[in-house]
């Protein structure tokens, strides 16, 4: 060989092993390695010392080896000269990579066939890029060919149709072979071709961006359906019009339920502006976003560019992402088909708004899981408007259960009080006849206080349901204030600061003042028990004028708000809509009844207001009495005390109850009365129309038969009006709505509140006789 074959045979060696991007090296006739440069072994790995002499065969897959891939491979080439493919091939350690390799055939001088020359490359990351790329097609093709609620396709620049999605061969019933080449024109009616609508929506969409519109449209059969419409324009990465996108939802349901609804054009509009976007978008398998509309970035907040690629879990708030809300959204989606809810998601500025939610999962024609089509949409105001009407029923639903209650309350009190006036007026009896016997004299003193606090128990009880006779006045609290503040600081201890700010500007209110300081006592023993430690109330009072809406939606007018207000430990929020329930209490047992807080509720309701608690744990209470104001000027006279009863008056007795007839005709003649007692309405009138002239008529207003008491003594006044007449009662309707018709003695009574009683009675027939 000369010297200058020898150069140039080196500097070819040179040229070679200077190649870093291909693997060059020769193969014998067999197919063994017989030369390697060195980007052969920065791809396959091995060095030139390990693969000299081997078969080509190892760079290829079992599979290729068991379909003898190389031994065709060098045929081929060794009958045309060369031979080109790609595939997978192996690396030393075993990983694949994608090559384009040649295979040329080398002769000598002769044309002897001497060798090969394999030439490969690398090819891995361009084919795992134009996969890429063609899976975000087949994606995005998914996507719209998944959703069958929308028709989704596009058009031309002239507005010719130029794809078709199953959605749009739902909704307007042509297939894509009968609708593609042919004007989008076809589906509107003939009046708005006529008008020229099509073009210009098509001008509106280029001009301004976008176009929406909701309108009839045409199916294929002829009917119509009301359309919402959305037309976008396309264009390409120079920006120049390509086409149209356009997007075409059926929403004829909706259209005539806001038609039944209202028919008036403002209706209509104010309907129409309330529908919001859609955001329509696709996710992979795992989650990940792969691609988003124009409704997508308007809802959430972000940018194609910065979404796409994320996991869609960044729009859950973060203690949903830690309860794994997410992932369970795509397993339900993934083994059932669908997954829908609604929750709070985050926009992009990290403002929340609660959406409606449907995922599908969307499967390729082998049904492997390609992925999940996401639509999104923003029903804040909707749940809001819930919210409230929720609310409202549960206000309606807790002023409903307090007066079953009071109308329950209500319905045992007569009988509960029947029986107390047994005891006491029994116990009163018994008093004259045990003389000095101390022990004697001791039982009955425990008798009368069981008696009295059963009935406080049943005034607190009637307080609550309303029903208690009330006697209101016009007072002026701040007139009060002294009275008010001794009344209450000796049941706080010292331990309690009291004050009182009741201004001299308060307005005057109506109500009865014995109920209104049992209100308040009430309120400042369980403000008390709420300080363990000691604390401070407050009372206030402040002149508010309502217009609704403020404390009950019903309330209107001028009212005094007399707010009382402790330190305390306050009540909890699962407890604070249960707090004016009678019998309801958090004390421990033997340590309340439970029925303060419900005499101030019904004290509160039966005098025309209303009243609000408002507390926080460990904050204290503040609840607020709303009383009506009055125009009334206030008045400290209560006129003279009544007289007592006197002595030898003759008394029909009327009560259809054996045990209490008996009680209240022992009193009576305790009293040094005559009586004559029936048991029933009837009775009581054939015994007056037999001749008996009693000097009053003792009734009590509850019987049974087809005449009560107060019928009894409406029929008596019209046929005796100089008869006078008394009723008692433990608690009657008819009472409540007959006024000061007739004088009402409340059982359970005390002798001097009989004798009080019968002596205001007979004094007014003294005084209209004279």
């Amino acid at each position: 060989m000369s010297e200058t074959s020898q150069h140039n045979e080196r500097r070819f060696q040179l040229l070679v092993e200077s190649v870093s991007d291909y693997a060059i090296y020769m193969l014998d006739l067999a197919g063994r390695v017989t030369s390697w440069n060195p980007a052969a072994e920065r791809i396959k790995g091995y060095t030139a010392e390990e693969i000299d002499g081997q078969h080509f065969r190892r760079f290829f897959t079992p599979e290729d080896q068991r379909d003898r891939v190389p031994e065709k491979i060098l045929a081929e080439a060794r009958e045309t000269g060369r031979y080109e493919s790609e595939g997978w091939r192996v690396r030393k350690d075993g990983s694949r990579f994608w090559a384009l390799a040649t295979v040329h055939a080398i002769r000598g001088e002769d044309g002897g066939l001497i060798g090969f020359a394999k030439i490969t490359r690398d090819m891995t990351e361009r084919r795992a890029a134009q996969e890429a790329l063609l899976e975000s097609e087949r994606r995005f093709r998914y996507l719209v060919e998944g959703v069958v609620d929308y028709a989704i396709y596009m058009l031309d620049v002239n507005g010719t149709i130029s794809n078709w999605n199953p959605g749009a061969e739902r909704i307007k019933g042509y297939k894509a072979s009968e609708i593609v080449g042919r004007h989008f024109s076809t589906f509107y009616t003939p009046e708005d071709r006529a008008a020229g609508t099509p073009v210009r929506a098509l001008e509106t969409a280029l001009r301004e961006g976008r176009f929406e519109a909701e309108a009839w449209r045409l199916r294929k059969d002829g009917s119509r359906f009301w359309a919402s419409v959305v037309i976008d324009p396309i264009r390409d990465d120079n920006g120049r019009h390509i086409g149209f996108a356009k997007i075409t939802r059926d929403i004829s349901d909706r259209k005539a339920a806001e038609d039944a609804l209202a028919q008036s054009e403002r209706q209509f509009r104010m309907l129409v502006a309330g529908v919001v976007d859609y955001a329509l978008y696709m996710l992979d398998p795992n989650g990940i976003i792969t691609n988003w509309n124009v409704g997508a970035e308007h809802i959430k907040g972000y940018s194609a560019q910065e979404i796409v690629g994320q996991h869609f879990s960044r729009f859950y708030t973060d203690p949903d992402r830690a309860a794994g809300v997410p992932t369970r959204a795509l397993e339900t989606a993934r083994e059932q088909g669908r997954y829908e809810a609604e929750g709070w998601r985050v926009r992009k500025d990290g403002s929340l708004f609660w959406a409606s939610v449907v995922i599908d999962a969307i499967r390729d024609e082998s049904g492997e899981l390609v992925g999940f089509a996401k639509i999104t949409r923003d029903i804040t105001e909707r749940r809001n408007a819930q919210l409230e009407l929720q609310k409202a029923h549960e206000r309606l639903g807790q002023a409903q259960k307090m007066e079953a209650m009071g109308q329950l309350t209500g319905g045992v009190a007569h009988d509960f009080n029947n029986l107390l006036m047994v005891v006491s007026g029994q116990a009163q009896l018994l008093r004259k006849r045990v003389a000095d016997d101390i022990r004697a004299l001791r039982a009955l003193d425990a008798i009368d206080m069981a008696a009295k606090r059963g009935q406080d128990l049943t005034r607190h009880l009637l307080t609550f349901a309303r029903r208690q006779r009330l006697q209101p006045v016009p007072i002026s609290l701040h007139e009060r204030s002294a009275d008010l503040r001794e009344l209450l600081g000796t049941s706080l201890g010292s331990a309690v600061t009291l004050n009182v700010n009741l201004p001299k500007d308060l307005w005057a209110v109506e109500v009865d003042p014995g109920e209104l300081e049992l209100a308040l006592l009430n309120l400042a023993v369980n403000a008390r028990d709420a300080m363990p430690s000691g604390g401070s109330l407050s009372i206030v009072g402040r002149n508010r004028t309502l217009t609704g809406g403020e404390v009950d939606t019903d309330v209107r007018g001028d009212f005094v708000a007399l707010s009382v207000r402790d330190t305390g430990v306050g009540i909890p929020p699962d407890i604070l809509a249960r707090v004016f329930e009678p019998f309801f209490t958090t004390k421990e047992v033997n340590k309340g009844t439970g029925l303060g807080l419900s005499q101030v509720y019904g004290f509160v309701q039966q005098s025309g207001g209303r009243v609000t608690v408002d507390s926080r744990l460990g904050e204290g209470a503040t609840i607020t009495l709303y009383l009506p104001r009055t125009r009334l000027q206030p008045s400290g006279d209560l006129g003279p005390a009544p007289a007592a009863a006197p002595e030898g008056v003759s008394i029909l007795v009327v009560e259809d109850n054996p045990e209490v007839a008996e009680v209240v005709a022992g009193l009576l003649e305790q009293l040094g009365n005559r009586t004559h007692v029936v048991n029933s309405a009837d009775a009581a009138l054939r015994a007056l129309a037999n001749g008996d002239e009693p000097d009053l008529v003792f009734s009590d207003i509850v019987m049974a038969g087809e005449m009560d008491g107060l019928a009894l003594a409406r029929r008596l006044r019209a046929e005796r009006p100089d008869l006078p007449i008394l009723l008692a009662t433990g608690y009657s309707q008819a009472a409540e709505a007959m006024g000061d018709e007739f004088p009402i003695l409340t059982k359970p009574y005390q002798l001097p509140e009989l004798s009080r009683a019968l002596g205001a009675v007979l004094a007014r027939r003294t005084a209209a006789a004279h």
